[in-house]
Order: structure tokens, then C-alpha cells, then sequence
């Protein structure tokens, strides 16, 4: 495996240049509208009659339906093209967003998380695998991490500034609604709704792709290859031991960190003063995704450090991560609680980067959507591997000593990555 070129943006040919630019807009836009309804979804559900039994089914009906269709959607998108079905998906979070606000019926309410998660499924490894492949074409052998790096930095850039926003406008204008007979919350999906909206016109507009066929006999074409094109990817990640030692340990990763921040919230509150704690809760939800923001834009420099090995960099922030979960979990205060967490969210953010890095270097173009598909799977495997024993745990001990057991499944991973890092170097001696 042949060292990349390092990355430097003023030394970058102009149209590459401009191809970051306007994936980094895409990838704000597309997260703020995501970020709109994250802080509120669950007080949105709670003020439409919903309790937490019912909540918890509509949370499992969206995991159910991305798990169901995310590989024969990456499969569709590496045969008749990205864009299109990233604009269906687009599609698929309107219709979502207009049915929750137009009912607070359970039946249609599930309706809208099933048209979630069926956008979920076509977004993953859609554009992502075009930036990718365009960035190559526009600046071969140039190493693509920092690149990645600077999407994913807009990426929670926008997730931060929709919480934010998402939480703030309820108080703002939600009493509007409430005179015409809605909920509170559905401002903040008003909102969404509209730059879901922009989104789609930005994607029509700003992303260029080679078109591919797209008549009845060509989509037709389209889904009768997905089994096929699913069966060599997931063979090439069985027959491909970079890949699977990556793909393992991403998974490891998952079922550690994914009980800590869906957890942590329940957490945190009892430290909190009751006067004050939702707003804190919002405060620290928009903070965590300021901090993977900043953790994105310190992983190019991480990667430097070691020499721009990007198992190596995957190892050293897996370590970290582990260490700052067992120091969350051993807090009792509120202070070193924020302190740890900070410090979490940011090598969560620059987890991101080294892994895509690894990852796009071992597909091909072709089957690069549905690897990506194939990664996300395997990752919400794991990460429902890992909320089934916290909370099995939590229950019958406690939320720390769920976390504590969680830290052992990130020294896994990180040893995966070492030996993936001796791997690799053989190979270039």
C-alpha cells in the first residue's frame, strides 16, 4: 500500500478545493436540519400523549427499518448513481417530518420513524463515497483523512448549531403554535422541515455526478444486482483481513461508546440542580457535538503525529476514549462530570477520520457505497450489542459499572487497531 501525498489545502488544485467547499456546506445544511429536532424529539413525543414504552417501540421501528435496508440501498446507490438516491432519501425525511407533524396517532407516528429510518438507510454511503471518489479524481494520491476530516467537522458543526437552535425555539416562538392548536415543539420540526427543503435544492443545485441511467429498465437493472453486489462486498470484507480486523473493531468501538451517549443524560441529571437541569441537559447535548466538531478538526493533526498512520491515530484516541469512559464513570459530581465528558466527545470526533481513512483505502469504487452500508450495519449491530448489556448491567448493578465493563470493549478494539498497524507496516516494508 503505496504513503498518500500529504494533505495541504492551499497546495490542493482549485477544483478540489471547491469540492471540499461544497460538501462541507452540504454536510452543515443536511446535520442542521438533523439537529433541529434531536434536542426535542423525545419532549415532542412526550407532549403527543406518547409514554416510554411507546417511545422506546418507535425508536426500535426506525433501528429495524435502517437495519433492514441499509445494504440493499448501498448496493442500489454503486449501481445507478449517489445522487439520486441521496435526493430519495431527502425525500423519505420530508414525508417523515410532515407526518409527525400532522398527528399525534402512534400508527402514524410509526409511520414517520419507518420513513426515518428508510432515509437513513439510502443516506449511508451515498455522498460520503462521492466526495471520496471525486476528491481522488481531482487530486490524485493526495491523503484524503484531512480531507474527511474538514466534512466531518461540518458535519457536527451543523448537529451542534440545530440543537442549539432545536432547543431554543420552542421557548421562542413554540407558544405561536400552541395558539393554533399544535404542539410546542413543532416549531423546531417547522424548521427542519424547511432546511430539509434546502438541502434538497443544494444537492439538485451544487453536487455534480456523471449520470447514470435512470429509466425503469435500468433501476430495475439496479435492484436485481444489489444481492449480487452485496454478496462480493461482504465476501471482500471476510476475504480482506485489513478490512475485517477494521470493520471488528469498529464494532468493538460501537458497543462501548453507544450506552454512553445514549445514557449519559439519565446520568448527569441526578448531579444537577432540578431548577436548572433540562436546560443543562440542552446545554451539555449542544455541547457534545461543539466538542466532536473540535475533535474532527484536531484529527488531521493527531494523524500527523504518528506519522500519518491512521490505525495507529485509531489506537491511541481508542486508549483515550477508554480512559475518559472509566473517569466518567467514576464521577459523582457535576464539574469533573462536564471536564470528562468534554474530553470524551472530542476523541469521539476524532475517531471518525482515521477509520474512513482505512476503510475508502480498501474498496474499490463500485462497492464503496455499499461498504460504507456494510460499515453502518455492523456498527448499529454493535452498538445494540452494547445497550442491551449496559442496561442489563445498569440494572442490576449500576450505569458506572455498565461503563466500566464498556471500557474493556474499547482496549479490544484498540488492540485490533495495533495489530491492523503492524499489518500495514509489513506491507510497506
Amino acid at each position: 500500500m503505496a504513503t498518500d501525498i500529504a494533505f495541504s489545502f492551499k497546495a490542493l488544485p482549485d477544483r478540489a478545493r471547491r469540492h471540499i467547499r461544497v460538501f462541507q456546506v452540504h454536510q452543515f445544511l443536511d446535520r442542521l436540519a438533523m439537529g433541529l429536532t434531536v434536542a426535542v424529539v423525545a419532549l415532542a413525543l412526550t407532549d403527543r400523549g406518547m409514554d416510554l414504552f411507546q417511545i422506546s417501540l418507535l425508536f426500535g421501528i426506525y433501528a429495524i427499518t435502517t437495519m433492514a435496508m441499509e445494504l440493499p440501498f448501498g448496493g442500489l446507490a454503486d449501481t445507478i448513481g449517489r445522487k439520486p438516491v441521496f435526493l430519495a432519501a431527502v425525500v423519505a425525511s420530508l414525508v417523515s417530518q410532515a407526518l409527525f407533524l400532522s398527528s399525534a396517532d402512534f400508527t402514524v407516528l410509526a409511520l414517520s420513524f419507518a420513513f426515518i429510518g428508510f432515509g437513513r438507510a439510502l443516506r449511508s454511503g451515498t455522498l460520503d463515497a462521492w466526495f471520496v471518489e471525486t476528491f481522488r479524481a481531482e487530486a490524485p494520491n493526495v491523503d484524503v483523512q484531512p480531507a474527511l476530516a474538514r466534512a466531518h467537522w461540518a458535519n457536527a458543526m451543523g448537529l451542534a448549531v440545530g440543537a442549539v437552535l432545536g432547543g431554543l425555539l420552542p421557548d421562542a416562538v413554540g407558544a405561536m403554535g400552541l395558539r393554533l392548536g399544535t404542539s410546542v415543539y413543532d416549531v423546531s420540526y417547522a424548521a427542519s422541515f424547511v432546511v430539509m427543503v434546502g438541502v434538497l435544492v443544494y444537492t439538485v443545485v451544487a453536487i455534480t455526478e456523471t449520470p447514470r441511467p435512470l429509466n425503469p429498465d435500468a433501476l430495475w437493472h439496479g435492484f436485481a444486482s444489489v444481492p449480487t453486489v452485496i454478496a462480493e462486498a461482504g465476501g471482500l470484507a471476510l476475504r480482506h483481513p485489513t478490512l475485517a480486523r477494521l470493520l471488528a473493531a469498529l464494532a468493538l468501538f460501537l458497543m462501548a461508546t453507544n450506552p454512553v451517549e445514549v445514557i449519559w443524560p439519565t446520568y448527569a441529571k441526578p448531579m444537577l440542580d432540578a431548577g436548572y437541569a433540562n436546560a443543562a441537559i440542552g446545554a451539555l447535548t449542544a455541547g457534545y457535538f461543539f466538542a466532536i466538531a473540535l475533535g474532527a478538526s484536531l484529527s488531521t493533526h493527531i494523524n500527523r503525529v504518528f506519522g500519518r498512520r491512521p490505525a495507529v491515530t485509531l489506537a491511541v484516541v481508542f486508549a483515550g476514549l477508554a480512559l475518559a469512559q472509566v473517569a466518567l464513570a467514576v464521577q459523582g459530581g457535576i464539574g469533573g462530570f462536564v471536564a470528562a465528558f468534554v474530553v470524551y466527545s472530542i476523541l469521539l470526533g476524532a475517531s471518525e477520520t482515521p477509520a474512513s481513512s482505512l476503510l475508502h483505502r480498501c474498496v474499490a469504487d463500485r462497492q464503496r457505497s455499499t461498504l460504507l452500508s456494510l460499515r453502518s450495519l455492523i456498527q448499529q449491530l454493535g452498538a445494540a450489542a452494547g445497550l442491551v448489556m449496559a442496561g442489563a448491567i445498569a440494572e442490576l448493578s449500576s450505569t458506572s459499572h455498565a461503563w466500566l465493563f464498556g471500557a474493556v470493549f474499547l482496549l479490544a478494539a484498540m488492540a485490533l487497531c495495533l495489530a491492523l498497524a503492524r499489518r500495514l507496516a509489513a506491507r510497506l516494508e
